[in-house]
Parts: C-alpha cells; structure tokens; sequence
C-alpha cells in the first residue's frame, strides 16, 4: 500500500513538475531573447526599446534585406504605422520637400522640369493588407490580388504634395514597382482616390522584371534624363526608388518599416 501510494505521489509530483516546466520554458526564452535584453553597456531595455530601434536602423537603411518584420514587433509596428507620429513623420518629409522646391530648383517651366513620385506607401497606402500580414513573408499573388481591386486609400500629406507640384507647372511622373498587369486598377486607385494630371506612369514589363528595382528605377531616370527632364526630386518610401544614378537629384524618403524592396 505504502509503495503504490509513493508512486502516486511521486507520479502527481513529477506531473506537476513537468507542467511547471513547460510553463516556464517558453517564458525563460522569451525573457532571454527580449524583455532581458541588454546593451553592450550593459543598459536594460525593454520591448518597446527594441522594436523602435529595429524600426529607426531600418529607416537609416542599416538594417537591410529584411523578409518579415520581427514577430515580438509586429504589433508595436502595426501601431506604429496606425498613429498620429506616422503621420508626422510623414508630413514632415513632405514638408521638406517643398522648402527645398521653394529654395534650391531654379524652374524653368518649359515642360521640362519633372518630379518622380513612387506609388505603394508614397500615394497609396497599403496598410489595409500588411496590417493582417506583419510577420509573415509578402505573398505577391495575395498582394497583387488586393492591389487589383483598387481599394488602397490616398495618404493625405502625400496627395497635398502632389497637388502642390502639379499647380507649379511641374511634370509628375510615377515608377512604380507595380507589375503592367495592374495599370488599369492602379490609374483607376488614383483617380479614385484624388490624384489625377501626372504625365507619365511607368510600370515594370517583363523586359526589365528580372533586375532589381533598385536598377530598374535608376535605369528609368536615366532615360527621363535623356529625353531633357530636370529631375528636381524623387519622393519614395523605400531606399530602392532613391538609390543609384541620381544625377545629383534631391530624395526624399517617407517612413515605411513594414517591408524593404531592394
């Protein structure tokens, strides 16, 4: 009786144990990788800490080549996105957009003078699809599906830029990443939405979608460039709308750390 009854209760005992345990575990890792975190100096930090650091370097483009945004980040970058310091990064960028049109690009207003505006997270917003896709790697058939109905909302600090250039005499033209397939809804998504008197939309076709984008945008300005285009400014939301051959060409870059294109 007495050893049936240790067993019991060493049974009940290692039971607890092991439920004690894998309670635990999770949280020891958890704690481990971020809520115990600790500079190189030896400063505590907290989640909160971490993922605006980890949106602030990709915003400096010192962090690169990213797929998803980290899974402990994805709701602080969700409401990120979502706030009112979102929209005032934003509008800050397009407001030093103007000062610089205002102080430094002598016009000529001879039809030539041009400013490049990319579209996703630039004129359009697609947080409607990423905000249900943080941390998940993109899915372009899913993407290109939702870009398809030309539901993607204006970003109102942009379309005021937008309407700025346009009532200066200057050439609006859009490179996009978008692949030709979408032309019809993306012009529809524009129109729809405010936008309208660009002078040239320019989309990816098969010749040039085995290149990065980053080759493929600077390749374009080249070719605006050859055809007697000043372009004063390109206003884009990631790195790749703004690297390579500028031509000494002012850009801007809007805040964007749900998801890097190189």
């Amino acid at each position: 009786m007495f050893f049936l009854f240790g067993q019991e209760r060493m049974g009940r005992t290692f039971v607890c144990s092991l439920v004690l345990l894998c309670f635990l575990i999770p949280l020891t890792v958890a704690d481990w990788n971020i809520l115990n975190q600790k500079t190189h100096n030896g400063l505590k930090i907290s989640l909160k800490n971490y993922c605006e650091s980890w949106r602030m370097n990709v915003e400096l483009h010192n962090i690169r080549d990213f797929q998803v945004v980290p899974e402990e980040c994805t709701e602080y970058i969700t409401k990120y996105v979502k706030s009112t310091q979102y929209k005032v990064d934003s509008e800050r960028t397009t407001e030093e957009c103007l000062v610089y049109l205002s102080t430094s690009c002598n016009l000529k207003k001879d039809g030539k003078d041009a400013w490049i505006f990319d579209i996703d997270d630039t004129l359009l917003s697609t947080i409607p699809f990423y905000k249900n896709n943080l941390g998940k790697k993109i899915n372009v058939t899913a993407l290109e599906e939702w870009m398809s109905k030309g539901k993607a909302p204006a970003l109102d600090y942009s379309l005021r830029f937008f309407n700025e250039i346009k009532s200066r005499g200057i050439q609006i033209i859009l490179i996009s990443g978008r692949r030709e397939h979408l032309r019809s809804a993306t012009i529809d998504n524009l129109v729809n939405v405010g936008y309208h008197g660009w002078t040239g939309l320019i989309l990816r076709d098969p010749t040039n979608e085995l290149v990065s984008v980053a080759e493929y945008k600077s390749q374009v300005r080249k070719y605006l460039t050859s055809k007697g285009y000043r372009i004063w400014g390109v206003l884009g939301d990631q790195f790749s709308s703004i690297a390579g051959n500028t031509g000494g060409i002012r850009a801007f870059k809007l805040p964007n750390p749900m998801y890097y294109v190189a």
